[in-house]
């Protein structure tokens, strides 16, 4: 089992992402509002060291948050989860498009609802 983690910087494919993702029998999701660093320290007086803040001139303002997806996925389920991931957004490997990564689990307790 895995908890698989997507941060979303495309929000118009949530909606297309969900509900693909039931209709492959993967449900369970939980969505949350994210800001990453960058983000962070380009809207706030904190003084980002050198490399940081040379880094702000290609902070683009419309991707002020991501939406980041947690699924508890079986082994076997991640692949189907990842193609539907890249067939949506259109490859994660283009710029300020998400992230996504799996962290083993290794004990699980409640609320994990089971698709079938």
């Amino acid at each position: 089992m895995k908890l698989m983690v997507l941060v979303l910087k495309k929000h118009e494919y949530l909606e297309q992402l969900l509900s693909e993702f039931l209709g492959a029998g993967l449900g369970g999701a939980t969505i949350i509002e994210s800001v990453g660093m960058l983000r962070v320290i380009e809207q706030s007086r904190i003084e980002p060291p050198p490399i940081f803040g040379s880094l702000r001139q290609f902070i683009n303002p419309e991707y002020e948050s991501s939406r980041t997806i947690f699924m508890v996925l079986e082994d076997e389920k991640i692949e189907t989860a990842r193609n539907i991931i890249n067939r949506i957004v259109g490859g994660l490997e283009k710029p300020n498009t998400g992230i996504l990564f799996t962290i083993p689990i290794d004990y699980v307790e409640g609320g994990v609802s089971e698709s079938k």
